[in-house]
């Protein structure tokens, strides 16, 4: 059975999903972009995401005990202390306005040469960046022309009907 199962394993134990995590979130707080199979990416952005809002949490909080204990359960996700120092210090300031949606994933055309695993680059959202807006409905048709509510200038309308378009092609017995 599937219980309780929230994320992707990724064909690898426990511990080593874990530590792959870390590696990856290091890497990514490290160089801002990092390129890796899709699969991956997908698993660690909210891997990364949830670290980078307990960064933000530590930003706002006023007393230096409660920033140490969330720079702390960061530190126990993301093992590398430069990496995590890199975040707290610098990286969080660029999302400061932003309420979340820290990361972005580009599918990359091509596969992998050995196992011809789909690629992906996986990045930090610049904080000026607005991103996507989400459609508000249906558009209306470029063809189309407006309505014209009946005035008085407009023609009358005929009473002919037209039976066969000259245009039409014969039906093919």
């Amino acid at each position: 059975m599937r219980h309780n199962k929230h994320h992707a394993s990724l064909g690898v134990t426990v511990e080593h999903r874990r530590a792959m995590m870390s590696n990856l979130a290091a890497a990514l707080i490290t160089h801002g972009r990092i390129q890796t199979t899709l699969a991956k990416a997908k698993a660690l952005r909210p891997f990364i995401e949830k670290v980078i809002t307990k960064a933000k949490k530590a930003a706002g909080k006023a007393e230096r005990k409660d920033a140490i204990h969330l720079r702390r359960l960061a530190l126990s996700d993301v093992r590398d202390e430069t990496a995590v120092t890199k975040l707290f210090n610098e990286t969080v300031k660029e999302f400061a306005n932003r309420p979340g949606g820290y990361t972005r994933i580009y599918k990359l055309g091509q596969q992998r040469l050995g196992d011809a695993a789909e690629l992906a680059l996986i990045e930090f959202v610049k904080a000026e960046d607005v991103g996507y807006t989400k459609s508000k409905g249906k558009r209306a048709a470029k063809g189309k022309k407006p309505k014209v509510a009946p005035a008085e200038s407009a023609p009358a309308a005929t009473t002919e009907t037209v039976t066969a378009a000259p245009d039409a092609p014969a039906a093919q017995a």
